[in-house]
């Protein structure tokens, strides 16, 4: 129920106090699953103190329980173990603090855990983020490697002596951070995210050495996976042995069995590279050697020939043909000149011997009236007396018609 409070009527620290732990109270116990980070047991202290963290979020509560209750795990708990404990929340009016009572404990077995990662594993697949489309391919030659290991690590010595024994110019963003225990989860999501956003980072390495399942849970955690999932840079895990799999190996673009197999996958080996350019050298020699000795083969069966041989020759033949195809058309030419000029001399001659002018030459003459009209005939004449024009082959004269 809401406090009417006001500044001139304001609620002392104790009845505050008070209150909250009266509605704390009105809360029932409730199961909690966390790991313990802190543990204290005094020496003939009635009650154990411990905390419980979330290793996905940055979240703490303190926990009390009386030794007798403690006393039945003491022998498998230790800190950074994962329990599942009965407590009802309790509120400390004196110091206005929040902590649950416990009342049984119970450590989280393996197998217990094993069911949960499998329970979160068929989540995230189904969510699509361990699918292989989603896979980027590794840089051939990285400039700049993002390395996430423990600091002064073998995980971390594993990755940069062996990458730079393959190739000793490769350079690396290394950032230290807890792979086990409470603060492993935030510490490796944190150094990835800052990875990530480099622009000249090629490639994220996340290397750890083997260990237990627990000591590897950090890498199964949820809020990494998808911190990975969301890189836009290639990430590749090198967790623990071959036979582990944390589902960072699943959500991972490479999965590398061991730092140093990272190591290999993420740098070429330049005595390889180097012996591969050389085989490629070597190939294409033998291929341009071989398309030249062809090319000289094809050069000299073309040499061979005889028109190679004589070039000349089939000028010279051609120059044969032309010639005798002029002198052929030079005589068809004249053949047919000499026949037009028979027949021009014949068609002249018949024009010559039918011309008028040929008839007056052989003493005929032409009589013409004075209207120019021929005499054909004597009634063509006109009447006697009449004059008439005579034409005969030097000239012409008038003559009068007689009675």
């Amino acid at each position: 129920m809401a406090l009417t409070t006001s500044p001139e009527a304001p609620l002392p620290v104790g009845d505050v106090s008070r209150l909250i732990g009266g509605w704390i109270d009105r809360l029932g116990a409730v199961w909690v699953e966390g790991q313990i980070t802190q543990l204290s047991r005094r020496p003939g202290a009635g009650v154990v103190f411990l905390t419980l963290r979330d290793p996905s979020h940055d979240i703490s509560v303190s926990v009390t329980c009386f030794r007798q209750v403690f006393d039945r795990i003491a022998d498998v708990v230790t800190e950074g173990a994962r329990v599942v404990v009965l407590a009802k929340p309790e509120w400390y009016a004196p110091r206005g603090q929040l902590s649950l009572r416990a009342t049984e404990i119970r450590p989280v077995g393996i197998g217990e855990l094993l069911v949960r990662l499998e329970q979160l594993k068929k989540s995230l697949a189904a969510e699509g983020l361990f699918a292989l489309d989603r896979k980027k391919p590794l840089p051939f030659l990285p400039q700049l490697i993002g390395l996430v290991s423990g600091r002064a690590s073998a995980a971390e010595r594993d990755v940069l002596e062996n990458a730079r024994r393959r190739w000793p110019a490769v350079r690396f963003e290394v950032r230290n951070t807890a792979v086990q225990g409470v603060h492993a989860v935030n510490q490796v999501v944190q150094a990835v995210q800052e990875l990530d956003g480099l622009p000249e980072v090629d490639v994220i390495v996340v290397a750890r050495g083997g260990g237990s399942v627990e000591d590897l849970l950090p890498f199964s955690d949820e809020a990494l996976i998808r911190a990975v999932a969301a890189c836009r840079t290639p990430v590749v895990s090198a967790i623990g042995h071959e036979p582990d799999s944390p589902l960072l190996d699943l959500v991972a673009d490479v999965r590398a069995s061991t730092p140093t197999d990272a190591a290999k996958k993420v740098v070429p080996d330049v005595g390889e590279e180097l012996d591969r350019v050389q085989q490629l050298r070597d190939r294409a020699l033998r291929t341009v050697r071989g398309l030249i000795d062809r090319e000289e083969r094809g050069l000299a069966h073309a040499l061979g020939r005889s028109s190679m041989e004589r070039p000349q020759r089939m000028v010279d033949e051609r120059e044969a043909e032309v010639d005798a195809l002029v002198g052929r058309s030079r005589r068809v030419l004249g053949h047919l000149l000499d026949r037009a000029d028979s027949e021009l001399a014949h068609t002249r001659a018949r024009v010559v011997a039918l011309s008028p002018a040929a008839t007056l030459e052989r003493g005929y003459a032409v009589l013409q009236r004075p209207d120019g009209h021929v005499v054909r005939s004597p009634a063509d004449a006109g009447a006697p007396g009449g004059e008439l024009r005579a034409r005969v082959s030097e000239g012409e004269f008038t003559v009068r018609v007689a009675e």
